[in-house]
Parts: structure tokens; sequence; C-alpha cells
């Protein structure tokens, strides 16, 4: 994998708050994993970056290296490695992705 691609992800990673490489878009999500993490993250009503994998090979094969994580989608809050499909649905059904988005400054706190 090239350092450019790596840079390039690293770029993108720092620069967003919250980014999902996904296959597909929010809006069409192109596999049913990375539909589940769009929907919990339009559900907790965070914004959030998108890199559909599907039209860069290199990104889609260069992600997996960055994280040391061999499936998409994966999910990156302020630079931090968060989890793919399974960690993010398991963090919303135990209540846990919104206290965690709140944290790190995402969501504001429920009044």
């Amino acid at each position: 994998m090239s350092d450019a691609v790596q840079s390039e992800i690293k770029d993108m990673v720092e620069k967003n708050d919250v980014i999902l490489f996904m296959k597909g878009t929010p809006v069409f999500p192109q596999c049913g994993f990375s539909s589940v993490v769009a929907s919990v993250l339009n559900h907790v009503g965070v914004e959030y970056a998108s890199v559909n994998v599907l039209e860069d090979q290199d990104v889609r094969e260069g992600i997996k290296v960055y994280s040391d994580w061999p499936t998409i989608p994966q999910l990156y809050v302020k630079g931090e490695f968060v989890g793919g499909c399974d960690i993010i649905k398991e963090m919303f059904e135990e209540g846990e992705l919104r206290p965690f988005l709140q944290d790190k400054g995402i969501l504001k706190a429920e009044a």
C-alpha cells in the first residue's frame, strides 16, 4: 500500500470529526453493514463525512491497513477508529453511542 494513500486516508480522518468509510453513500448504501451504520448515525443525529470505498480501490484496501481492521464500514471519531458495523450497532443498542459522541464533543448533551 502506497504511502500516498495512507497519507490521504490520515488526512481525511484528521480533517473530519466523524467520518465513515463505507460501501456506497449514506443516501444509497451498497452493502447491508454500511447501511446499518449510516442509519444509526442518522438516527442519533450526528453530522458525518463519508467515503465511498467502491470508488477507489486504493482507499478500499488502504483503510484496512490504516486501521488494521479487515472489514468495511469503518467509523472514525476525532481521529480515533471506533469500529465497524457490529461495534457501532452494539454501542447504539446498549445506549453507549450517544454518550460517547457527547463526550467527544460531537453531540450536545440532551436537556
